[in-house]
């Protein structure tokens, strides 16, 4: 069973990875931003982790670089609804797994 930390500073977004998620088995952890999510990662081992780009506190792209300082090997997959290409190749470059655009309802 894999564990998953989904980063994302609105509760709708996290709720409905997390239902999709869990529904196909997968064991989830939320944080409301990227200083709650560097406290999870210290605590516990994630396979992947899915990090919103724009989020108050520390952003998703400071997460990436401080969590890649103590977790080199965990893919961490950003995802934004206000990303541009420059954001996704900074993100990349920076060690994301991938770059992901929310859906704009």
């Amino acid at each position: 069973m894999s564990n998953i930390l989904i980063i994302d500073d609105e509760k709708a977004i996290r709720k409905t990875l997390s239902e999709i998620l869990s529904y196909e088995g997968y064991k989830i952890d939320e944080a409301g931003d990227g200083e709650d999510g560097l406290k999870k990662i210290k605590e516990k081992e994630y396979d992947v982790i899915l990090c919103d780009i724009k989020m108050p506190k520390i952003d998703g792209i400071e997460f990436l670089e401080k969590a890649k300082e103590t977790n080199p090997d965990v893919p961490i997959i950003m995802i934004s609804g206000h990303g541009t290409i420059e954001t996704a190749v900074e993100a990349v470059k920076k060690g994301a797994y991938d770059y992901i655009s929310k859906p704009r309802i």
